[in-house]
């Protein structure tokens, strides 16, 4: 079964966090999903916007966390607690963070991104000229490397789409070079 159909069925067509029943799509949640329904869930493309894009959240839009954290299922209570946690600056949402309870398995889960921790405790990756690095980013080596157990060779020059950040090391990220997946230190790559 495909992950959307897996994502329709569970989530009966309707977003797993607003209950909006059209325009939906699977939500990848980070920071290393394997593309299963376990790390996905079924969203509208109102909350797909807002989850990617943190500049565009609207508080009011979010009030449909109050249904959302009782979920059963552990990814969305995931992105619940991550969006409560993005809201705080509101009074409501620590309010439902207070009451919000996750298996420890699970609230490891959602805090491997960092959301939810001071802004002195988070890890921040940086590239090596100092510019912040996100999930997804395009990066450029800026140093040919071997690539260790392999005998791959990344070029200078070569571009590394679509990266994802090593959660617990600011130093490491992960990404595909020459169709390998491979760790790459953030000293060797400069933001595309």
């Amino acid at each position: 079964m495909s992950l959307e159909k897996e994502l329709q069925k569970r989530s009966d067509s309707k977003c797993e966090l607003c209950t909006t029943e059209s325009d939906l799509k699977a939500f990848q949640i980070p920071p290393n999903p394997n593309g299963s329904a376990d790390q996905a869930i079924h969203v509208c493309a109102t909350c797909f916007e807002q989850l990617e894009d943190p500049e565009k959240t609207d508080p009011n839009h979010w009030r449909c966390l109050n249904d959302s954290m009782w979920s059963p299922v552990p990814a969305v209570q995931v992105v619940t607690w991550r969006m409560l946690n993005r809201l705080k600056t509101e009074t409501w949402p620590i309010d439902l963070l207070d009451m919000m309870y996750m298996e420890d398995e699970t609230a490891e889960w959602a805090k491997a991104t960092g959301e939810g921790q001071s802004t002195e405790d988070a890890i921040v990756h940086k590239d090596s000229n100092g510019n912040i690095l996100q999930s997804g980013d395009t990066v450029v080596l800026i140093n040919t490397l071997n690539v260790k157990g392999s005998t791959v060779t990344a070029k200078r020059g070569a571009a590394v789409r679509n990266i994802s950040l090593v959660w617990d090391n600011p130093e490491h990220i992960e990404g595909r070079v020459e169709g390998q997946q491979v760790v790459i230190l953030t000293k060797f790559v400069k933001k595309a």
